[in-house]
């Protein structure tokens, strides 16, 4: 074969192959990221984590703001009986 037809040829194959790489999935599952695939997402057990987290930060908010309150009104109550 010609090595002015080879090279060129091989050339454009390594070329094809280097586009193909930017869009085909990445391992586990996931596609490139953007502008060449989707946007990477978090496995499903990694944002339930995250939620969780988030939720009992929520709960442990609420309830210290509950004690403060019920401390506030229990002084306010003891400072009307004096």
């Amino acid at each position: 074969m010609s090595d002015k037809i080879f090279y060129p040829a091989a050339g454009a194959v390594a070329l094809l192959l280097i586009v193909l790489s930017f869009v085909w999935p990445q391992g586990q599952g996931l596609r490139s990221p953007p502008p060449f695939g989707h946007t990477v997402e978090l496995p499903d057990y990694y944002r339930m984590v995250k939620a969780r987290d988030a939720r009992r930060a929520k709960e442990a908010r609420e309830k210290e703001d509950a004690r403060v309150k019920a401390a506030a009104a229990a002084s306010s109550v003891a400072a009307k009986l004096r």
